[in-house]
């Protein structure tokens, strides 16, 4: 039986993750705030994420994963990741995870995620996932370098989706992998086949593209190869050795 949701959907507001924060000590595990228009939203690297309002998907998901230890976070995005990938495929759209994660559709972004956690002790108490998924936007500013959006990778004349439709499907599909991984781990202790998934379905992995490592500057050629267990990418140069880099030592040329 499908699991009820508890979407709260909000007119305006400055940011859904501020929202989900906020309700962190009052609500529960699976509550979401979606809102028609944000006037902060927040992505990765201090970015802000803008969105025409009511033409896309911009949403928050408070967890609370008693069964996460705080040095597995990184599950979380392979969690919500997936499901993003999976609900695009369900409509005919092939994407890939940009590492860490961002979705892509060939070298289009279509979603960003932040995703802002609590730790206490050795467990993670809270994980805020802020999401933005464009869905019905054909037009972007010109400043965004790459941006797509669901209706734009569909054919030409394909309706506008409802979003409030589509969010409960996506939503529906994220805690899918969610429950998988709580499910796996009580019975493995591990997320093995989720961080396989996640591997399987990465941007760019096993091809030779140009890169800036940005510790140093310095533009090299690598191929991406895996990730560590500290939720590293692994890159390997040409002349086979490897070397790990953490979020914002390594920037993708697109």
């Amino acid at each position: 039986m499908a699991q009820k949701l508890d979407i709260r959907w909000l007119k305006v507001t400055d940011s859904t993750n501020n929202r989900a924060l906020e309700a962190i000590p009052s609500e529960k595990d699976k509550t979401v705030w979606a809102a028609e228009f944000q006037t902060a939203g927040r992505g990765q690297r201090g970015n802000k994420w803008t969105s025409d309002q009511a033409r896309n998907l911009m949403f928050s998901i408070l967890l609370k994963p008693d069964f996460i230890l705080a040095k597995d976070q990184f599950i979380v995005s392979v969690i919500v990741t997936l499901g993003i990938e999976s609900y695009l495929k369900s409509k005919g759209v092939l994407s890939r995870i940009k590492w860490p994660n961002d979705i892509y559709v060939q070298d289009r972004k279509i979603c960003g995620i932040l995703i802002e956690h609590g730790i206490s002790g050795e467990m993670l108490s809270s994980s805020v996932c802020g999401i933005g998924l464009n869905i019905n936007q054909k037009d972007f500013p010109k400043d965004l370098p790459n941006p797509t959006s669901l209706i734009k990778e569909l054919k030409e004349g394909t309706p506008d989706f409802i979003l409030s439709d589509e969010l409960e499907i996506l939503v529906a599909e994220i805690y899918r992998f969610y429950d998988r991984a709580k499910e796996e781990f009580l019975k493995t202790g591990k997320f093995d086949s989720l961080y396989k998934e996640y591997l399987e379905r990465l941007y760019r992995k096993g091809e030779w593209h140009r890169y800036i490592e940005t510790t140093e500057n310095k533009e090299v050629e690598a191929k991406i190869v895996g990730i560590n267990d500290t939720a590293c990418i692994i890159l390997e140069y040409r002349d086979a050795t490897q070397k790990a880099f953490a979020f914002k030592e390594i920037s993708y040329i697109i």
